[in-house]
């Protein structure tokens, strides 16, 4: 692991650890990949959506989930990539500004799912500093485990906008956690776990 950053799940877990429980614990949507099974990896939950294969859209399904619930945390945790691919959801989650909302990026500075290519955030994009210069109201970039741990238990206090937190990850590839890929199915228990009726 390159000197500077976390272990992927050692860094979910933890953020994964300050979720809450009941009625207050944290919706979580997860990226493409491995994002995916790392949030699997923590322990697969009704309130986790597991996106699979819309690259791009985390946040922005996050955004949509953060303004139809906006009594619960939601949390988007997605990969570098991902996020690079879909710089203009940051303007708009910006300028919607849902205080219960969080971005949380798993950076090793690869484009993870298509060959591990150098990405941008290892040539100079800072993807905190950009979701700042589009009005969010905290950005932060962890680099070692306890900045991990300070950043999760931050996650339940209150917040003055949306959030988006930079987690600088190695490159190492831990075996996959597949949680279900029944979309209609995945889909009809996290409704449930907001409270509707199936169907």
């Amino acid at each position: 692991m390159v000197s500077g950053t976390v272990e992927r799940r050692a860094a979910v877990a933890a953020l994964m650890a300050h979720r809450g429980e009941g009625e207050a614990r944290a919706l979580v949507i997860s990226g493409l990949g491995s994002p995916t099974w790392d949030l699997n990896a923590a322990g697969d939950d009704p309130a986790n959506f597991y996106l699979w294969g819309a690259m791009g859209g985390a946040a922005m399904v996050a955004l949509g989930v953060a303004q139809a619930q906006p009594s619960r945390r939601v949390m988007a945790l997605t990969g570098d990539g991902e996020q690079l691919m879909a710089l203009g959801a940051l303007a708009t989650i910006g300028a919607a500004g849902p205080a219960n909302l969080t971005v949380l990026v798993l950076d090793n500075e690869r484009y993870g799912e298509t060959g591990a290519q150098p990405s941008h955030t290892g040539r100079g994009t800072e993807l905190a500093a950009v979701a700042a210069a589009c009005g969010f109201a905290e950005t932060e970039v962890a680099r070692s485990l306890a900045e991990v741990e300070a950043l999760g238990a931050r996650l339940a206090a209150p917040a003055q906008g949306p959030r988006l937190f930079v987690v600088k990850i190695g490159a190492e590839t831990p075996p996959r956690s597949m949680p279900a890929r029944d979309a209609p199915w995945l889909k009809s228990r996290f409704r449930a776990r907001l409270g509707f009726e199936p169907g």
